[in-house]
């Protein structure tokens, strides 16, 4: 969709100041926490790159403090004269509120830094009063900068939403440090070859889902909106929707461990549309079968498959594992074998795939 072509050529642009919409991320530490209510419980959590002043990461952890008995919540924002957008929704989240640390002088060029803690929300009556107590970091708020890369290495889990065009960076900044982690990307990151290793390795996996997953991200409001999805809503928020995102993570949630539910071999030749007729085709290049689709992958086939890249939201580790992945255009992934080309039939090149095999 069109929607998609505009989050896809701005992450190129660098014109990616996306915001996150408070149901999504609601939505997916949702899944989290019930599968662990205390996998936060005494933890500091960092939302880098992010705007706090009117941020719903920042407004969520705060409302949420208690539940999930953070030890401290750290939000930083990155210098206003450093962005190309600047979001401005409706109502900011400390507009009703003196700011005598408010400067002039700073404002542009410094980031800021919003802190939480649980003797802060006993000094008010609603919990994001507490975070009116913010200050000016020294520098820009660049998550590489000396200043934030500590706070980095405070924290124990980092949560945001990194600009597309950092991704790479922000991620090894990240395991640099050996971090938990839950973050958003496009979903082409998982054939970066930065990525992908890790995920055949079982380091970081998806969260609990990707495209319509996320309903779609704020934007500003000079940013052109694309698609039949993209939309104002009753508060006059832009909002470009994409089914081409994902949560990425190390994080443990409840369904990374759920099997899939297959079909036999001979019932996918009978009855799955994509190959009845056809049966599973071989590749000419590499000694695996080609499976079109998540659903058409048979349950009792011992060789390699291919199948689409769209498989990970629904792995589970302890059925299937991943033994490597196709390269064919731009820079993303490698082979089984480590070399660079892709699955072909008939002389065809198919399109991204992952080569996987059943755990016996």
């Amino acid at each position: 969709m069109a929607g998609n072509r505009n989050l896809n050529s701005a992450a190129r642009d660098k014109n990616d100041e996306f915001y996150t919409q408070y149901d999504d991320i609601q939505r997916e530490l949702n899944c989290y926490y019930l599968y662990d209510e205390n996998f936060l419980r005494g933890k500091t959590v960092l939302l880098p790159c992010d705007d706090p002043e009117w941020s719903n990461f920042t407004k969520f952890f705060a409302l949420n403090f208690e539940l999930y008995g953070l030890k401290k919540l750290i939000s930083t924002s990155y210098a206003a004269e450093k962005k190309k957008f600047i979001y401005k929704p409706m109502k900011s989240l400390f507009d009703d509120w003196d700011e005598p640390q408010f400067d002039q002088s700073k404002d542009f060029s410094h980031g800021r830094i919003y802190t939480l803690e649980q003797k802060d929300l006993g000094k008010v009556d609603y919990a994001l009063k507490a975070l009116n107590r913010w200050e000016y970091l020294d520098g820009d708020g660049d998550f590489r900068s000396a200043e934030v890369t500590r706070l980095r290495d405070e924290a124990d889990v980092i949560i945001t939403n990194p600009p597309f065009s950092m991704f790479r960076d922000f991620l090894k900044w990240i395991l640099d440090a050996d971090k938990k982690f839950l973050i958003i990307g496009n979903i082409n990151c998982i054939t970066y070859k930065e990525v992908f290793p890790l995920i055949m390795q079982n380091k970081i996996w998806l969260g609990n889902g990707m495209g319509r997953w996320i309903s779609g991200f704020l934007v500003p409001a000079d940013y052109e909106l694309y698609g039949t999805e993209a939309r104002v809503d009753k508060n006059g928020n832009r909002i470009v929707a994409t089914n081409q995102c994902l949560w990425l993570t190390n994080l443990e949630h409840a369904r990374r461990h759920e099997p899939l539910r297959l079909m036999t071999y001979a019932d996918c030749e009978l009855c799955h549309p994509k190959i009845r007729g056809v049966g599973f085709q071989r590749y000419d290049n590499y000694d695996a079968i080609e499976v079109p689709a998540t659903d058409a992958i048979p349950r009792d086939y011992d060789g390699v498959m291919g199948v689409p890249i769209t498989f990970l939201d629904k792995y589970c580790p302890e059925q299937f594992e991943i033994i490597g992945c196709t390269y064919i255009y731009g820079d993303c992934g490698y082979h089984v074998d480590g070399t660079s080309w892709g699955a072909k039939i008939s002389g065809k090149d198919i399109y991204k795939r992952l080569f996987i095999r059943r755990r016996r």
